[in-house]
Protein backbone atom coordinates (compact mmCIF):
# COMPACT_ATOMS: atom_id res chain seq x y z
CA UNK A 1 0.00 0.00 0.00
CA UNK A 2 1.72 3.17 -1.20
CA UNK A 3 1.66 6.43 0.75
CA UNK A 4 -0.75 9.14 -0.43
CA UNK A 5 1.27 12.23 -1.28
CA UNK A 6 -0.46 15.57 -0.72
CA UNK A 7 -4.09 16.65 -0.89
CA UNK A 8 -6.39 15.19 -3.53
CA UNK A 9 -7.13 17.62 -6.42
CA UNK A 10 -10.57 19.31 -6.33
CA UNK A 11 -11.47 17.47 -3.12
CA UNK A 12 -13.16 19.08 -0.10
CA UNK A 13 -14.02 17.23 3.09
CA UNK A 14 -17.26 18.04 4.87
CA UNK A 15 -17.61 17.23 8.59
CA UNK A 16 -21.22 17.28 9.79
CA UNK A 17 -20.92 17.98 13.53
CA UNK A 18 -24.47 17.59 14.73
CA UNK A 19 -26.61 15.17 16.69
CA UNK A 20 -26.57 14.79 20.44
CA UNK A 21 -25.93 11.04 20.59
CA UNK A 22 -28.90 10.40 22.87
CA UNK A 23 -27.87 6.78 23.60
CA UNK A 24 -24.78 8.22 25.31
CA UNK A 25 -26.78 10.31 27.82
CA UNK A 26 -25.93 11.66 30.37
CA UNK A 27 -22.37 11.98 29.04
CA UNK A 28 -23.52 13.46 25.73
CA UNK A 29 -25.79 16.51 26.10
CA UNK A 30 -27.16 19.27 23.89
CA UNK A 31 -24.47 21.64 25.20
CA UNK A 32 -21.70 19.04 25.02
CA UNK A 33 -22.62 16.55 22.28
CA UNK A 34 -20.78 13.35 21.51
CA UNK A 35 -18.34 14.85 18.99
CA UNK A 36 -16.95 17.23 21.65
CA UNK A 37 -15.91 14.36 23.94
CA UNK A 38 -12.75 12.28 24.11
CA UNK A 39 -14.24 8.77 24.02
CA UNK A 40 -11.02 6.92 23.26
CA UNK A 41 -8.68 8.25 25.94
CA UNK A 42 -6.50 9.82 23.22
CA UNK A 43 -6.60 13.26 24.81
CA UNK A 44 -8.50 14.65 21.81
CA UNK A 45 -12.18 15.03 21.02
CA UNK A 46 -13.76 12.92 18.28
CA UNK A 47 -14.14 16.11 16.21
CA UNK A 48 -10.41 16.84 16.42
CA UNK A 49 -9.61 13.23 15.54
CA UNK A 50 -11.84 13.51 12.45
CA UNK A 51 -10.15 16.77 11.37
CA UNK A 52 -6.69 15.22 11.72
CA UNK A 53 -7.80 12.19 9.72
CA UNK A 54 -9.01 14.15 6.67
CA UNK A 55 -6.38 16.90 6.83
CA UNK A 56 -3.80 15.10 4.62
CA UNK A 57 -6.50 14.55 1.96
CA UNK A 58 -7.95 18.06 1.78
CA UNK A 59 -5.64 20.49 3.56
CA UNK A 60 -6.98 22.87 6.21
CA UNK A 61 -8.49 25.20 3.59
CA UNK A 62 -10.37 22.26 2.09
CA UNK A 63 -12.31 21.18 5.19
CA UNK A 64 -15.82 22.51 5.87
CA UNK A 65 -17.62 21.90 9.17
CA UNK A 66 -21.41 22.04 9.47
CA UNK A 67 -22.64 22.52 13.03
CA UNK A 68 -25.28 24.25 15.11
CA UNK A 69 -25.02 27.92 16.01
CA UNK A 70 -24.85 26.95 19.69
CA UNK A 71 -21.65 24.96 19.10
CA UNK A 72 -19.74 27.54 17.10
CA UNK A 73 -17.40 28.60 19.91
CA UNK A 74 -16.63 25.02 20.99
CA UNK A 75 -15.95 23.92 17.40
CA UNK A 76 -13.66 26.88 16.75
CA UNK A 77 -11.82 26.19 20.01
CA UNK A 78 -11.24 22.60 18.91
CA UNK A 79 -10.30 23.58 15.34
CA UNK A 80 -8.41 26.90 15.37
CA UNK A 81 -7.30 26.24 11.77
CA UNK A 82 -10.92 26.20 10.54
CA UNK A 83 -11.43 29.28 8.35
CA UNK A 84 -14.45 31.54 8.76
CA UNK A 85 -15.53 30.75 5.19
CA UNK A 86 -15.63 27.04 5.96
CA UNK A 87 -17.84 26.97 9.04
CA UNK A 88 -21.53 26.49 8.18
CA UNK A 89 -23.94 27.17 11.04
CA UNK A 90 -27.41 25.64 11.21
CA UNK A 91 -30.08 27.68 13.02
CA UNK A 92 -31.71 24.37 13.99
CA UNK A 93 -30.90 20.70 13.28
CA UNK A 94 -32.35 19.41 10.01
CA UNK A 95 -30.84 15.93 9.50
CA UNK A 96 -28.00 14.97 7.19
CA UNK A 97 -29.56 15.73 3.77
CA UNK A 98 -29.87 19.42 4.55
CA UNK A 99 -26.50 19.68 6.32
CA UNK A 100 -24.44 17.86 3.69
CA UNK A 101 -26.52 19.25 0.82
CA UNK A 102 -25.93 22.83 1.94
CA UNK A 103 -22.18 22.28 2.19
CA UNK A 104 -22.19 20.75 -1.30
CA UNK A 105 -24.24 23.65 -2.71
CA UNK A 106 -21.95 26.30 -1.19
CA UNK A 107 -18.80 24.52 -2.37
CA UNK A 108 -20.27 23.96 -5.85
CA UNK A 109 -20.83 27.71 -6.25
CA UNK A 110 -17.24 28.37 -5.21
CA UNK A 111 -15.66 25.48 -7.13
CA UNK A 112 -17.92 24.07 -9.90
CA UNK A 113 -15.85 20.88 -10.33
CA UNK A 114 -15.51 20.11 -6.62
CA UNK A 115 -15.75 16.58 -5.23
CA UNK A 116 -17.12 16.51 -1.69
CA UNK A 117 -16.67 13.81 0.93
CA UNK A 118 -18.81 13.70 4.06
CA UNK A 119 -17.35 12.19 7.25
CA UNK A 120 -19.21 12.25 10.56
CA UNK A 121 -17.54 14.14 13.39
CA UNK A 122 -18.24 11.46 16.00
CA UNK A 123 -16.94 8.17 14.57
CA UNK A 124 -13.80 6.36 15.70
CA UNK A 125 -11.28 5.18 13.06
CA UNK A 126 -7.93 3.97 14.34
CA UNK A 127 -6.03 3.38 11.07
CA UNK A 128 -5.80 6.73 9.34
CA UNK A 129 -3.61 5.48 6.50
CA UNK A 130 -6.04 2.75 5.39
CA UNK A 131 -8.93 5.19 5.76
CA UNK A 132 -7.22 7.69 3.46
CA UNK A 133 -6.53 5.02 0.84
CA UNK A 134 -10.22 4.10 0.82
CA UNK A 135 -11.18 7.77 0.42
CA UNK A 136 -8.70 8.18 -2.47
CA UNK A 137 -10.32 5.19 -4.21
CA UNK A 138 -13.78 6.64 -3.57
CA UNK A 139 -12.71 9.98 -5.07
CA UNK A 140 -11.48 8.17 -8.20
CA UNK A 141 -14.88 6.48 -8.51
CA UNK A 142 -16.72 9.78 -7.90
CA UNK A 143 -14.79 11.38 -10.76
CA UNK A 144 -16.52 8.85 -13.03
CA UNK A 145 -19.91 10.26 -12.00
CA UNK A 146 -20.92 7.79 -9.30
CA UNK A 147 -22.15 8.77 -5.88
CA UNK A 148 -19.83 6.70 -3.73
CA UNK A 149 -19.86 5.40 -0.18
CA UNK A 150 -17.25 3.59 1.88
CA UNK A 151 -18.49 0.29 3.29
CA UNK A 152 -16.71 -1.14 6.30
CA UNK A 153 -15.51 -4.75 6.16
CA UNK A 154 -17.53 -6.37 8.99
CA UNK A 155 -15.67 -8.13 11.78
CA UNK A 156 -18.70 -9.58 13.56
CA UNK A 157 -22.45 -10.10 12.96
CA UNK A 158 -23.39 -6.71 14.39
CA UNK A 159 -27.08 -5.84 14.78
CA UNK A 160 -26.26 -2.19 15.48
CA UNK A 161 -25.30 -1.18 11.94
CA UNK A 162 -26.99 -1.05 8.55
CA UNK A 163 -25.52 -3.18 5.76
CA UNK A 164 -24.64 -2.66 2.09
CA UNK A 165 -25.03 -5.49 -0.42
CA UNK A 166 -22.22 -5.30 -3.00
CA UNK A 167 -23.06 -5.85 -6.65
CA UNK A 168 -20.82 -6.15 -9.69
CA UNK A 169 -17.24 -4.97 -9.57
CA UNK A 170 -16.45 -1.63 -11.20
CA UNK A 171 -13.48 -1.11 -13.51
CA UNK A 172 -12.15 2.26 -12.38
CA UNK A 173 -8.48 3.17 -12.54
CA UNK A 174 -7.11 3.77 -9.06
CA UNK A 175 -10.02 1.97 -7.36
CA UNK A 176 -9.42 -1.75 -7.02
CA UNK A 177 -12.06 -2.25 -4.30
CA UNK A 178 -15.07 -0.59 -5.96
CA UNK A 179 -18.45 -2.24 -6.62
CA UNK A 180 -21.90 -1.10 -7.58
CA UNK A 181 -24.29 -1.10 -4.64
CA UNK A 182 -27.09 -3.60 -5.08
CA UNK A 183 -29.05 -2.76 -1.96
CA UNK A 184 -29.09 -1.03 1.43
CA UNK A 185 -30.34 -3.09 4.37
CA UNK A 186 -31.58 -1.70 7.70
CA UNK A 187 -30.20 -3.06 10.99
CA UNK A 188 -30.84 -6.84 10.88
CA UNK A 189 -31.49 -9.40 13.60
CA UNK A 190 -28.61 -11.60 14.77
CA UNK A 191 -29.45 -14.57 12.56
CA UNK A 192 -29.61 -12.39 9.45
CA UNK A 193 -26.43 -10.52 10.37
CA UNK A 194 -24.63 -13.85 10.85
CA UNK A 195 -25.71 -14.91 7.34
CA UNK A 196 -24.53 -11.57 5.91
CA UNK A 197 -21.11 -12.00 7.49
CA UNK A 198 -20.77 -15.57 6.21
CA UNK A 199 -21.69 -14.59 2.64
CA UNK A 200 -18.86 -12.05 2.30
CA UNK A 201 -21.11 -9.90 0.09
CA UNK A 202 -22.11 -7.34 2.71
CA UNK A 203 -20.35 -4.35 4.25
CA UNK A 204 -21.34 -2.15 7.18
CA UNK A 205 -22.83 1.20 6.22
CA UNK A 206 -20.39 3.71 7.72
CA UNK A 207 -22.34 6.78 6.60
CA UNK A 208 -19.51 8.19 4.47
CA UNK A 209 -20.44 9.67 1.07
CA UNK A 210 -18.12 10.97 -1.66
CA UNK A 211 -19.44 12.53 -4.87
CA UNK A 212 -19.09 15.34 -7.35
CA UNK A 213 -21.15 18.14 -5.82
CA UNK A 214 -23.16 18.55 -9.02
CA UNK A 215 -24.12 14.85 -8.98
CA UNK A 216 -25.11 14.97 -5.32
CA UNK A 217 -27.27 18.03 -5.93
CA UNK A 218 -28.80 16.48 -9.05
CA UNK A 219 -29.88 13.46 -7.00
CA UNK A 220 -31.45 15.74 -4.39
CA UNK A 221 -33.25 17.66 -7.14
CA UNK A 222 -34.75 14.38 -8.34
CA UNK A 223 -35.85 12.97 -4.99
CA UNK A 224 -36.25 16.05 -2.75
CA UNK A 225 -37.00 19.01 -5.06
CA UNK A 226 -38.19 21.33 -2.25
CA UNK A 227 -35.04 20.69 -0.24
CA UNK A 228 -32.88 21.15 -3.33
CA UNK A 229 -34.51 24.47 -4.23
CA UNK A 230 -34.03 25.80 -0.70
CA UNK A 231 -30.38 24.73 -0.60
CA UNK A 232 -29.61 26.53 -3.86
CA UNK A 233 -31.31 29.69 -2.63
CA UNK A 234 -29.33 29.67 0.61
CA UNK A 235 -26.07 28.87 -1.20
CA UNK A 236 -26.62 31.78 -3.60
CA UNK A 237 -26.82 34.17 -0.62
CA UNK A 238 -24.17 32.47 1.51
CA UNK A 239 -21.16 34.55 0.54
CA UNK A 240 -23.16 37.80 0.53
CA UNK A 241 -24.51 40.22 3.15
CA UNK A 242 -27.97 38.60 2.80
CA UNK A 243 -26.87 35.25 4.27
CA UNK A 244 -28.55 35.48 7.69
CA UNK A 245 -31.82 36.87 6.34
CA UNK A 246 -32.12 34.11 3.74
CA UNK A 247 -31.07 31.32 6.12
CA UNK A 248 -33.56 32.43 8.79
CA UNK A 249 -36.34 32.57 6.21
CA UNK A 250 -35.69 29.25 4.45
CA UNK A 251 -33.87 26.86 6.82
CA UNK A 252 -36.78 26.31 9.25
CA UNK A 253 -38.95 25.16 6.31
CA UNK A 254 -36.48 22.55 5.09
CA UNK A 255 -37.64 18.91 5.31
CA UNK A 256 -35.84 16.59 7.72
CA UNK A 257 -34.52 13.48 5.98
CA UNK A 258 -31.36 11.39 6.28
CA UNK A 259 -29.05 11.36 3.26
CA UNK A 260 -29.34 7.56 3.15
CA UNK A 261 -32.98 7.98 2.06
CA UNK A 262 -32.70 11.13 -0.07
CA UNK A 263 -29.53 10.23 -1.98
CA UNK A 264 -28.02 6.80 -1.30
CA UNK A 265 -31.02 4.50 -1.68
CA UNK A 266 -32.48 6.23 -4.79
CA UNK A 267 -29.01 6.33 -6.39
CA UNK A 268 -28.55 2.61 -5.65
CA UNK A 269 -31.90 1.82 -7.26
CA UNK A 270 -30.85 3.77 -10.36
CA UNK A 271 -27.43 2.09 -10.60
CA UNK A 272 -25.60 5.29 -9.71
CA UNK A 273 -24.25 4.33 -6.29
CA UNK A 274 -20.86 2.70 -5.81
CA UNK A 275 -19.14 1.37 -2.70
CA UNK A 276 -15.46 1.09 -1.88
CA UNK A 277 -14.50 -1.53 0.69
CA UNK A 278 -12.79 -0.03 3.72
CA UNK A 279 -10.44 -2.38 5.55
CA UNK A 280 -9.90 -0.27 8.65
CA UNK A 281 -11.25 -0.43 12.22
CA UNK A 282 -14.39 1.70 12.50
CA UNK A 283 -17.05 2.30 15.12
CA UNK A 284 -19.81 4.88 15.38
CA UNK A 285 -19.78 4.45 19.19
CA UNK A 286 -23.56 4.45 19.13
CA UNK A 287 -24.09 3.38 22.74
CA UNK A 288 -22.28 2.49 25.95
CA UNK A 289 -21.91 -1.15 24.95
CA UNK A 290 -19.93 -0.01 21.91
CA UNK A 291 -17.89 2.30 24.13
CA UNK A 292 -17.11 -0.55 26.56
CA UNK A 293 -15.93 -2.74 23.70
CA UNK A 294 -13.84 0.08 22.23
CA UNK A 295 -12.10 0.93 25.51
CA UNK A 296 -11.47 -2.69 26.52
CA UNK A 297 -10.11 -3.71 23.13
CA UNK A 298 -12.94 -6.21 22.74
CA UNK A 299 -12.11 -8.16 25.91
CA UNK A 300 -15.56 -8.92 27.41
CA UNK A 301 -14.30 -9.71 30.91
CA UNK A 302 -12.63 -6.33 31.39
CA UNK A 303 -13.89 -3.22 33.13
CA UNK A 304 -13.28 -0.12 31.02
CA UNK A 305 -12.93 3.21 32.80
CA UNK A 306 -13.19 6.64 31.16
CA UNK A 307 -12.81 9.98 32.90
CA UNK A 308 -9.95 12.13 34.12
CA UNK A 309 -9.33 11.34 37.77
CA UNK A 310 -12.02 8.65 37.87
CA UNK A 311 -12.08 6.84 41.24
CA UNK A 312 -13.23 3.25 40.79
CA UNK A 313 -12.89 0.17 43.00
CA UNK A 314 -13.92 -3.06 41.30
CA UNK A 315 -14.09 -6.66 42.44
CA UNK A 316 -15.04 -9.36 39.89
CA UNK A 317 -16.84 -6.85 37.70
CA UNK A 318 -16.93 -6.04 33.98
CA UNK A 319 -18.45 -3.40 31.72
CA UNK A 320 -17.76 0.32 31.59
CA UNK A 321 -17.62 3.21 34.06
CA UNK A 322 -17.66 6.82 32.84
CA UNK A 323 -17.01 9.33 35.60
CA UNK A 324 -17.18 13.12 35.48
CA UNK A 325 -17.24 13.48 39.27
CA UNK A 326 -14.74 12.80 42.01
CA UNK A 327 -17.11 10.34 43.68
CA UNK A 328 -15.75 6.92 44.56
CA UNK A 329 -17.59 4.27 42.51
CA UNK A 330 -17.44 0.73 43.93
CA UNK A 331 -18.50 -2.32 41.91
CA UNK A 332 -18.73 -5.78 43.42
CA UNK A 333 -19.63 -8.88 41.43
CA UNK A 334 -21.51 -7.19 38.58
CA UNK A 335 -21.15 -8.29 34.95
CA UNK A 336 -21.43 -6.07 31.88
CA UNK A 337 -22.47 -3.09 34.00
CA UNK A 338 -22.72 0.46 32.63
CA UNK A 339 -22.28 3.31 35.13
CA UNK A 340 -22.20 6.92 33.94
CA UNK A 341 -21.72 9.43 36.75
CA UNK A 342 -22.07 13.15 36.01
CA UNK A 343 -22.58 16.07 38.41
CA UNK A 344 -26.37 16.20 37.87
CA UNK A 345 -27.35 12.75 36.57
CA UNK A 346 -26.47 9.09 37.14
CA UNK A 347 -27.14 6.27 34.68
CA UNK A 348 -26.92 2.61 35.66
CA UNK A 349 -27.78 -0.08 33.11
CA UNK A 350 -26.18 -3.09 31.42
CA UNK A 351 -24.47 -3.49 28.07
CA UNK A 352 -27.40 -5.65 26.92
CA UNK A 353 -29.82 -2.76 27.44
CA UNK A 354 -27.53 0.06 26.28
CA UNK A 355 -29.69 0.85 23.23
CA UNK A 356 -32.63 1.60 25.53
CA UNK A 357 -30.96 4.66 27.03
CA UNK A 358 -32.67 6.71 24.30
CA UNK A 359 -36.02 5.97 25.98
CA UNK A 360 -34.74 7.68 29.14
CA UNK A 361 -33.94 10.76 27.08
CA UNK A 362 -37.43 10.65 25.54
CA UNK A 363 -38.97 10.45 29.02
CA UNK A 364 -36.90 13.44 30.20
CA UNK A 365 -38.12 15.44 27.18
CA UNK A 366 -41.74 14.56 27.94
CA UNK A 367 -41.23 15.65 31.54
CA UNK A 368 -40.00 19.05 30.30
CA UNK A 369 -36.62 18.72 32.05
CA UNK A 370 -34.60 20.35 29.31
CA UNK A 371 -31.97 21.27 31.93
CA UNK A 372 -30.97 17.58 31.96
CA UNK A 373 -30.67 17.30 28.19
Amino acid sequence: MHQIEGALPDFHAVIPAGGVGSRLWPLSRAEAPKFLHDLTGSGQTLLRDTWNRVLPLAGSAGIMVVTGRAHRAAVQQQLPELTEANIVLESEPKESSAAIGLAAAILHRRHPDVIVGSFAADHVITDGERFRHAVAEAVAVAREGYITTIGIAPTEPSVGFGYILCGERLQVEGATHAHLVQNFVEKPDLETATAYLASGDYLWNGGMFIARADQLLAQLAETQPMLHEGLLEIAAAWDTSKRDIVVDAIWPLMPKIAIDYSVAEPAAAAGRLAVVRGDFPWDDVGDFSSLAKLLSGGRPGDLAILGEGARVLADSSSGVVVSQSKRLISLVGVTDIVVVDTPDALLVTTREHAQRVKSVVDAIKQAGRDDLL
